[in-house]
């Protein structure tokens, strides 16, 4: 397997320029165009810039951080100085997570693909590198870093200040002790494979070698007979387990020996423990595994609200750059709100604010170019139109021709009681928006204004809102754009209207506040309503700070576009990235039977009064913590753990626990303690497991997270592997954990 390093050594003649390092202007507007030195490290995995005027300060960023280049003016703010810098100069670094892109032009076309073809080449490796080789390259980098002197040793001190830096609490004598078992060559100071085995004592998992020698009939490894009954008592693996040991042999196990004689090593258990295979998370649900031919009705559906904010509600930025993110991670209802622009062409903003504006066919070119990039099933544009009717008229067009045959245009009214499934409309745009009412109706019909702007002006705080004096606006439709809308906005009479009246294309948006009415009042009504009407729920018009609120309140009772704040990490987009993991994160989950039975309908307030009523218990034995990341960057500060495991679903299952916290330990903390929960309701239960700081004297810091549903979760022996603020992966930090779930 080539490593980066491998890749450097040969040679390339791409990687050797971008070592001697090159000039290139970094442009963040029209106005804003710098010159920064950037130059990749001998590592080849970090890239280091500078001001020109900055005397030896580089800042860096790793190329694991990096998620894609563009090629071309593909940003707004290269976009912007195209007139400028031709296409063949520019290209842009897209992050992963939440961090802003990076936009640079080169001097020349030739410097340009230096850069594209050298990150992308790197990038490459690093995706293709197997866990031994991550783990090897991990422990090199820490090597790079304790070398403070560059000579290819490290000695004492060093070890000692990278222990710091890794997070280890270690007292000197052990450390000392450490250090000289691994000193083979007695010199005082470590090469890089004693290093290696400096590491490797270090990270000696005893929990880990005390499961593995429970099992061993030999106490020296694991014969297939050996890991057959682990599978079967521990993992809970029923039939398969024989023939799936040896697989596990063949993949992880590192010794060529070991793998001859069908037996795994302290060091394959570990690669098996630490794999996929061995994390809480069930495989066989991480893939497209749910009957997709239901009603869309049917579906909780990944939907995002003002896609088109990067930050606030008030006077942050607009920006394609806000689609391309939600849509690579598996949002399926995006939102547009077009107003009047100049120059007869429609814009995109949050009318009545100081939000900057984008045109709208900057914006549906780029729904066209990434909305089934990461999933195949239907996308549908929630369109919020306050354009007079020559601009609508525009806009009309742009989505014709713009989307083309992705265009979905033929309703669903009068031929079918149901809405079409997502297996029906795979590749497939819908719009939903404002529709004139019926044929007879003159081409520019009248609607009321029914929509979340309305709302919003009644709950927001001052922000530049027109007067309302109380009576519904009229606006005039345009014919064209009315006929291009397959789900039609409407206003929420009455359960009972929507009942008798209501057709399955017609769809209804609540603000949080409301749908929280709803829940409580009349519970068991909206569960009916949401069996066949589509539900779109968004954010209080408070929330200029773009904070979301609790998807799982909506879920409860059956609302499928439960719209969050996509731009904004936190607890909230946590739970919605956890239920959107499983079926191939498609963006469209099949609800719970309990919601889908028009029949037997489930009240989430009562769900002991349900037919087939049956609780489970929970055990969580939270064992230890791997390589947790400093929260703060001072020399001296190491982290005190507390993990916290978070139960979301119905009211009654609510519940939170947490361990005690480890003095001074983020590398290999143990905990051994057992939390205990009650789940009344299995199939609407997320599980959201916490690790954080203790701090005595204010709150505890965030270290990092991982949610998943309920019934994703594998019993057994497991590793949860944490992720960022963001929802990036932290690896190797995990937390390693045994579940049990027995029936009450």
């Amino acid at each position: 397997m080539e490593s980066p390093q491998a890749c450097c050594e040969q040679g390339h003649p791409n990687l050797e320029a971008m070592k001697a390092g090159m000039f290139l202007r970094k442009v963040k507007s029209r106005m804003w165009k710098r010159q920064r030195h950037y130059k990749l490290q001998e590592d080849c995995k970090t890239i280091a810039y500078k001001s020109s005027w900055a005397i030896n300060s580089y800042s860096t960023f790793s190329i694991s951080d990096v998620e894609a280049v563009r090629e071309g003016h593909k940003s707004e703010a290269l976009l912007s100085v195209a007139d400028e810098f031709t296409a063949d100069r520019c290209f842009t670094l897209v992050f992963r997570g939440r961090k802003g892109n990076l936009d640079l032009v080169a001097d020349s076309a030739e410097e340009a693909q230096a850069w594209i073809q050298g990150i992308r080449a790197l990038m490459e490796d690093m995706e293709n590198m197997d866990e031994s080789t991550k783990i090897d390259q991990w422990i090199s980098d820490w090597f790079m870093k304790a070398d403070l002197n560059k000579d290819g040793r490290i000695n004492f001190k060093e070890a000692k200040k990278l222990l710091k830096m890794m997070n280890v609490d270690m007292n000197e004598e052990h450390a000392c002790c450490l250090f000289m078992m691994a000193d083979k060559s007695k010199s005082g100071t470590l090469e890089d494979q004693e290093f290696v085995e400096f590491y490797k004592m270090l990270t000696e998992r005893t929990e880990v070698l005390d499961l593995f020698q429970d099992y061993s009939s030999d106490g020296q490894s694991l014969s297939q007979c050996d890991l057959e009954e682990f599978l079967r008592e521990e993992q809970l693996e029923g039939e398969g387990s024989y023939e799936h040991a040896l697989q596990l042999i063949e993949h992880y196990e590192p010794s060529d020996t070991a793998r001859m004689n069908h037996s795994m090593s302290i060091d394959g258990f570990l690669m098996y423990l630490t794999s996929p295979e061995g994390s809480i998370f069930n495989l066989e649900r991480q893939g497209l595994f749910q009957d997709m031919s239901q009603p869309l009705a049917h579906y909780y559906i990944s939907s995002s609200h003002n896609t088109y904010l990067m930050e606030d509600q008030l006077k942050g930025p607009s920006s394609v750059e806000a689609y391309i993110q939600a849509l690579k991670r598996g949002c399926r209802c995006v939102e547009v709100d077009c107003w009047n622009g100049a120059n007869g062409e429609p814009v995109v903003y949050h009318g009545h604010t100081l939000t900057s504006k984008i045109l709208l066919k900057d914006v549906i070119s780029t729904i066209a170019n990434y909305a089934f990039k990461a999933s195949d099933y239907p996308l549908i544009v929630s369109i919020e139109n306050h354009c007079s009717i020559e601009q609508q008229e525009v806009m009309a067009r742009y989505f014709r021709d713009i989307l083309g045959d992705m265009l979905l245009t033929n309703t669903v009214d009068g031929v079918s009681s149901e809405l079409p499934s997502p297996e029906a409309l795979k590749r497939k745009i819908l719009l939903k928006g404002k529709k004139i009412r019926n044929e007879s109706e003159s081409p520019t019909g009248e609607v009321s204004d029914e929509d979340e702007a309305a709302e919003m002006n009644k709950d927001s705080p001052a922000s530049e809102s027109p007067p309302t004096d109380g009576k519904k606006s009229k606006q005039n439709l345009c014919k064209e754009l009315s006929d291009l809308m397959f789900c039609r906005s409407v206003h929420f009479h009455s359960f009972e209207h929507s009942r008798t009246s209501a057709k399955p294309s017609e769809m209804s948006s609540f603000s949080e506040s409301k749908a929280r009415k709803y829940s409580k009042e009349a519970g068991l009504d909206f569960a009916l309503h949401n069996t066949r009407q589509l539900t779109r729920v968004y954010p209080s018009g408070m929330r200029t700070d773009s904070s979301n609120y609790c998807p799982v309140d909506m879920w409860n009772t059956g609302c499928q576009i439960v719209a969050l704040n996509f731009q904004t990490a936190g607890l909230e987009m946590d739970l919605n990235d956890g239920l959107f993991t499983q079926n191939g994160c498609s963006g469209y989950i099949l609800k719970p039977e309990i919601l889908c039975k028009r029949e037997r309908l489930f009240n989430s307030e009562n769900p002991e009064e349900r037919e087939d009523y049956h609780p489970l218990l929970l055990y969580v034995k939270v064992i230890s913590g791997q390589q947790l990341p400093k929260v703060k960057q001072k020399d001296w500060s190491i982290v005190d753990p507390l993990v916290r495991v978070e139960i979301y679903g119905v009211p009654l299952d609510q519940a939170k626990q947490e361990t005690k916290y480890i003095d001074n330990n983020g590398f290999n903390p143990l905990w051994n303690e057992t939390l205990q929960f009650k789940i009344h309701t299995p199939e609407l239960a997320l599980v959201r497991f916490v690790v954080e700081d203790y701090d005595k004297a204010s709150r505890n810091d965030f270290i990092g997270q991982y949610t998943l549903p309920f019934t994703c979760i594998q019993p057994g022996y497991r590793h949860v592997h944490l992720l960022s603020k963001d929802g990036t992966s932290i690896h190797p930090s995990s937390i390693f954990v045994h579940i049990q779930i027995k029936e009450l």
